[in-house]
């Protein structure tokens, strides 16, 4: 299904969602065991030491960073990618990088047209998916398609975003989905972004990144590759981010990105490279929200809910087949909070998004309320 849903006319943001939650989070918060908020998915697990350590170790640092990133940065990236996501990059280091580092995964996301150079046309993106993907091709200019296939129409479309696992459904696409984009990409010559920040965290299958050689064949044309430290390192506060893959592609943002001094802190620099070359903190972190899940999974269940796809991420997507505002407010009831899903497109309007990023203490309050 193929779903036409801005236009450019007048660059008009749309309302900051978060913002329609206020009247649920009050009633929740009557609550006599406190609010349980799941609506947004901030980390609240301490950043771990590994981290920590690099970024006081990086403290003295007068002068300004480099874009490009550091080359110990840089290299620890390539090898996190290959290590943990089967993606061999073309030369990190060499004159049309292929890793940069950014800062965060959000601003990218949001900038992405505007580095890119998109000046008209339509930026693609998944028929349920993160607001900012909507609001990075409205800051431009450009008009929104939602699609999760290929159109057979590829006029006047600049950019593809896909996002896998997704968020806020936490579907993953197949390999043949991936490279059915892949295909249709460079034979139209429109770059195919594919947002990952959840890439680690797959539970019942394993994602894979639109890098792969499984996917992507011998090269990176024509392809590029978000990833974030926020989720997997717990560090949404250090605003820790990757872009990868088509060198060409990758030198043309970074070119922008430097004009315009979007340079990530030194201190962050040296705190990427040290989570990036450890993979114990990750694992440790990933085990955490399986635990949640399984929990929070079992509460909604049992309390009548039907959770759909889901099967990667850090994110519940269910339904109790009613319009999502009217799950919101019996949520409130019980002093929970979750996002509804029709934040995230016309599609999303029966769902709600509950987030494992709250404590265990929350979760297990959660749960209760749901079961009781």
């Amino acid at each position: 299904m193929t779903t036409t849903t801005g236009t450019a006319a007048g660059h008009r943001l749309p309302d900051f969602p978060w913002d329609s939650l206020e009247a649920a989070r009050a009633r929740a918060a009557q609550h006599p065991g406190g609010i349980v908020d799941l609506s947004i998915g901030t980390p609240v697990d301490e950043t771990p030491e590994v981290l920590r350590a690099a970024l006081a170790g990086a403290g003295d640092s007068p002068g300004y960073p480099m874009a490009l990133g550091t080359r110990e940065l840089r290299t620890a990236a390539a090898g996190w990618l290959r290590r943990r996501l089967g993606v061999t990059l073309a030369d990190p280091l060499g004159a049309d990088p292929s890793v940069v580092p950014t800062i965060g995964s959000k601003e990218l996301v949001a900038l992405m047209p505007t580095l890119l150079g998109l000046r008209d046309g339509t930026v693609v993106i998944p028929e349920v998916a993160y607001p900012t993907y909507e609001v990075g091709a409205v800051l431009s200019g450009l008009a929104v398609r939602r699609a999760d296939a290929p159109p057979a129409e590829a006029a006047g479309i600049g950019l593809v975003w896909l996002n896998s696992p997704g968020n806020p459904h936490g579907r993953v696409l197949t390999d043949d989905e991936l490279r059915a984009w892949v295909t249709w990409g460079r034979a139209h010559g429109v770059p195919i972004v594919a947002d990952e920040c959840y890439a680690t965290l797959g539970w019942e299958v394993q994602p894979r990144s639109l890098l792969h050689p499984a996917v992507a064949g011998d090269d990176h044309t024509g392809l590029l590759a978000v990833h974030s430290l926020s989720k997997q390192s717990t560090a949404a506060g250090y605003r820790a981010g990757l872009l990868s893959g088509d060198p060409v592609l990758v030198r043309r943002v970074w070119e922008v990105r430097r004009h315009l001094g979007l340079l990530v802190p030194g201190p962050v620099q040296a705190a990427m490279t040290a989570a990036l070359d450890d993979d114990a903190h990750v694992d440790e972190q990933r085990e955490r929200y399986r635990r949640r899940r399984e929990r929070l999974a079992a509460a909604v269940r049992a309390a009548g809910l039907r959770i759909d796809h889901s099967e990667a991420g850090l994110y519940l997507w269910a339904t109790r087949d009613e319009d999502c505002w009217t799950t919101v407010e019996w949520l409130a009831g019980l002093g929970i909070v979750p996002a509804p899903g029709s934040f995230y497109g016309p599609a999303g309007a029966r769902h709600v998004r509950f987030a494992l990023t709250a404590t265990d203490e929350r979760i297990d309050a959660a749960a209760e309320r749901l079961t009781a």
